[in-house]
């Protein structure tokens, strides 16, 4: 539970009492929803929405086409993509996607497109948010107004950073998940080492995302040689989504799963802290994306918490930062409808 309002700052301008019609999108690796808003008097309404498969696609346009852009006829376009965004382009990070803002101008016929960062847009998206939609994993006795920032564990791992103004919060996206990996023990250092000679350089995206969860537990079944159950191969297999199959058989009590996410929090921590102190968010630290909600419980949240704090002489800093988890699975695609009615195009 939360009792306070998030105070995000509008994109560029305050609302119009106009009624308008946003297409958006919360495009990643794995999955692509993409939904048309009515937006009236600053409320926001959904008219229809699809969830599209991404990899199912050659291009993210045909996609949007295949929505029926044309008959719609939407006022903006407004669509928040996994990759930095530059110069009105995107090269998606997971996915073999270049999505650019011009094209799909010219193919769609709708003249003001915005592409905002997945992570720009779940902050933004913040402000949308109902109580029930935030947990409170922490909450300092005597909270203060400050920086916020966003990590967001999904099939990559996006950050985000929230910059108070001393009246509101202005989202900026960075890709903070890129950086590099650092280890607090032996078997952090085995596992890097690992990653090195598969990768070259390891980023936290490696072992705090989709993809990192699986890498954890190849190299606890591998160098580890923890056991892998027979029903947990054939599991993985049937259900094409390792991650997620791996995450299911945590919660049934599998050893070597529930050691791989144990690991993951770990990580997940460690980075949490590393944001954390890099934004002096005693506004808030947020933990977005798709994996975190499907694998919480009160042990992971205790253990989430043992790491999180252990930052050295810096330890009272974080500990005057409340941190929520977001159980809202549409905070990016809300965030980009927002930025899209509240935003002005180039």
């Amino acid at each position: 539970m939360h009792d306070f309002f998030i105070p995000i700052a509008f994109p560029c301008k305050e609302p119009s009492p106009e009624t308008i019609t946003v297409l958006a999108a919360d495009s990643g690796g794995t999955k692509t929803h993409l939904a048309l808003f009515e937006v009236k008097n600053g409320s926001f309404f959904i008219l229809r929405e699809t969830i599209y498969k991404s990899a199912d696609w050659k291009s993210f346009t045909d996609m949007v086409l295949d929505f029926g852009v044309a008959d719609l006829r939407p006022d903006r376009l407004s669509f928040a993509v996994a990759g930095p965004v530059q110069d009105g382009q995107v090269q998606m990070t997971n996915l073999d996607w270049l999505i650019d803002s011009r094209e799909l101008s010219e193919r769609t016929g709708v003249a003001d497109v915005f592409l905002i960062n997945d992570l720009k847009a779940i902050a933004y998206g913040l402000a949308a948010l109902k109580t029930e939609d935030l947990v409170a994993i922490y909450s300092p006795k005597n909270r203060q107004a400050g920086n916020a920032a966003i990590i967001a564990p999904g099939t990559g791992l996006g950050e985000a950073g929230l910059f108070w103004d001393g009246k509101e919060l202005h989202p900026f996206d960075t890709e903070g998940g890129h950086t590099d990996f650092a280890s607090r023990s032996k078997l952090d250092d085995e596992l890097f080492y690992v990653l090195q000679n598969r990768y070259g350089h390891v980023s936290w995206e490696r072992v705090v995302s989709g993809m990192g969860i699986a890498t954890i537990y190849d190299f606890l079944r591998d160098q580890k040689r923890m056991d892998e159950p027979e029903w947990l191969r054939e599991k993985i297999l049937q259900k094409g989504d390792k991650s997620g199959a791996i995450g299911e058989a945590a919660k049934e009590g599998c050893p070597i799963c529930v050691e791989t996410i144990r690991l993951f929090i770990h990580y997940l921590a460690v980075e949490a802290s590393n944001l954390a102190l890099k934004m002096k968010c005693t506004g808030g630290l947020f933990i977005g994306g798709g994996i975190p909600p499907k694998v919480w419980t009160a042990a992971l949240q205790e253990y989430f918490l043992e790491h999180f704090f252990q930052v050295g002489r810096l330890r009272p800093l974080v500990e005057a930062m409340p941190i929520f988890l977001i159980t809202n699975q549409q905070t990016a695609l809300m965030g980009a409808a927002y930025f899209g009615a509240f935003g002005k195009a180039d």
